[in-house]
C-alpha cells in the first residue's frame, strides 16, 4: 500500500538530466495552466505540498514529489494561457520533448482536463501524441463539482465521439474524497 500522506517535495528541475536520481516509477501530470494540477497533488497527498496560485502559468519546471518511497509524482509546466506574456506552449513543448526522450521510469501520464470545458486542440494533441508513442495515460477531469448531470452527459458524449473509453477517465473534485480515492487506487494499481 502507498501512504500518500508520506509525500515530500524533492526538487524542481529544468530538465530530465537534473531530475532526482532513484528507481521510483514516475507518474507525470500534464494539463492546461489553470486546470488544477497542484490542487490535485495536494488532495492526493492530504497536505498543501504543491504551490497553488490564482494566476495561471506558475509552474515553469518539472516538480518532483516522492510519494512514500514508492513513486514520483511529476508536475509538468502547464500549457495554454499565462499571465505576463510567457509562451507556455513553447515551454511545455520543449520540456516535454526532453522529458519523453529520457523518461525511462515513466509509468503513466495523467492528463488533467477541466470538466467545464470540451477538450481543446492542445488536449487532443497530447492525447494523440501519447497514443502514437504507446504511452499509458489516464484522463482526469477536475472540478467535477462545477458541472451538473446534463453537462456530465454532454462531456461523456464528447469523449465517446473522440473514441475515448470511459474506463480511462476519472472525474474529480478536491472536495470529494471518493473521487480522490479512485485516483489514488489507480496509482496504487500501477
Amino acid at each position: 500500500m502507498i501512504n500518500f500522506n508520506n509525500t515530500v517535495f524533492v526538487k524542481s528541475s529544468p530538465n530530465v538530466k537534473q531530475a532526482p536520481q532513484g528507481l521510483f516509477p514516475e507518474v507525470l501530470l500534464v494539463g492546461k495552466s489553470n486546470v488544477g494540477k497542484s490542487s490535485l497533488i495536494n488532495a492526493l497527498t492530504g497536505k498543501k505540498i504543491a504551490f497553488t496560485s490564482s494566476k495561471p502559468g506558475h509552474t515553469r519546471m518539472l516538480n518532483y514529489y516522492n510519494v512514500d518511497d514508492k513513486l514520483y509524482l511529476v508536475d509538468a509546466p502547464g500549457y495554454g494561457y499565462a499571465a505576463g506574456g510567457v509562451d507556455l506552449d513553447r515551454l511545455f513543448g520543449l520540456t516535454m520533448e526532453d522529458y519523453f526522450a529520457h523518461a525511462s521510469r515513466l509509468k503513466l501520464v495523467m492528463v488533467l482536463l477541466d470538466s467545464r470545458r470540451e477538450l481543446g486542440e492542445n488536449d487532443i494533441e497530447i492525447i494523440n501524441y501519447l497514443e502514437d508513442k504507446n504511452i499509458k495515460y489516464h484522463l482526469v477531469f477536475t472540478k467535477k463539482d462545477k458541472i451538473n448531470q446534463k453537462e456530465t452527459s454532454a462531456l461523456n458524449k464528447h469523449l465517446a465521439e473522440l473514441g475515448i473509453e470511459l474506463e480511462n477517465v476519472s472525474f474529480t473534485s478536491i472536495d470529494d474524497t471518493k473521487s480522490i480515492e479512485k485516483v489514488r487506487n489507480r496509482l496504487q494499481n500501477l
